[in-house]
């Protein structure tokens, strides 16, 4: 099937509001353990979870990941992948996970639509240090790798931009782990280079819907740039 990066409905049984969704513990994501986790401020708000994916999901999940053999992030609507990868993404994209997140942040996402993008792959020059575009209000990801004994490729988060050394915490890309923080002008983040598979899914709060459209558009076509040309 063909992915969608448009917030879904609510689910079946889910309410827009009220106690369903306040209450909700997740079926695919442990909402329970994203609610009694407090938030880290250091070196900006953020808060890390292992196993926020479920275990007993991540098997099937791991199996209807699309399959993505260019480095790069990738619109979730351009990609082809299975039920319990498109179960994960409408569950991550619903009214529980947003309440929860509105709860967390303190910052009412009404009136902001969510965006996902997926990485299959990472190139040597993926990681550098950086923080995310202002449009962005809310970064979260969404680790999917079965395995990950490489010191490379772990996400940091840091005090600034100067080295990748001034670190305050080391995020492995491990199956089911998340990590979310408040996107803002001090919310460095990078990780030592590394070259092959490493599965992210990246959902973003963003400002409006003209941010989706051009974002979706931005990496719709550098992903047809990297098909035609899978070098650069």
């Amino acid at each position: 099937m063909i992915g969608t990066s448009a917030t879904p409905s609510p689910a079946s049984g889910a309410q827009a509001s009220g106690k369903t969704v306040a209450t909700d513990p997740g079926h695919n994501i442990d909402l329970d353990a994203f609610r009694a986790t407090p938030l880290s401020h250091d070196p900006f708000a953020h808060l890390i979870i292992p196993g926020f994916v479920r275990a007993e999901v991540r098997e099937a999940i791991h199996r209807d990941f699309p399959e993505i053999e260019q480095a790069g992030s990738f619109p979730s609507r351009e990609l082809s992948f299975g039920p319990a990868f498109a179960a994960l993404l409408e569950e991550i994209q619903g009214p529980a996970m947003t309440a929860a997140f509105e709860e967390k942040f303190g910052i009412d996402l009404t009136d902001h639509p969510t965006m996902v993008t997926v990485r299959g792959r990472a190139k040597a020059q993926d990681g550098q240090i950086h923080v995310d575009s202002k449009s962005k209000i809310i970064t979260v990801l969404l680790y999917m790798n079965p395995s990950w004994e490489t010191s490379d490729g772990r996400l940091r988060l840091l005090r600034g931009p100067e080295s990748l050394d001034n670190a305050v915490t080391e995020i492995p890309p491990a199956e089911g782990t998340l990590l979310a923080f408040l996107n803002g002008p001090t919310a460095w983040h990078g990780h030592t280079s590394f070259v092959g598979p490493r599965r992210v899914i990246q959902l973003n709060w963003v400002q409006d819907d003209g941010v989706v459209k051009r974002e979706q558009f931005r990496h719709a076509l550098s992903a047809k740039m990297k098909r035609l040309n899978p070098f650069r």
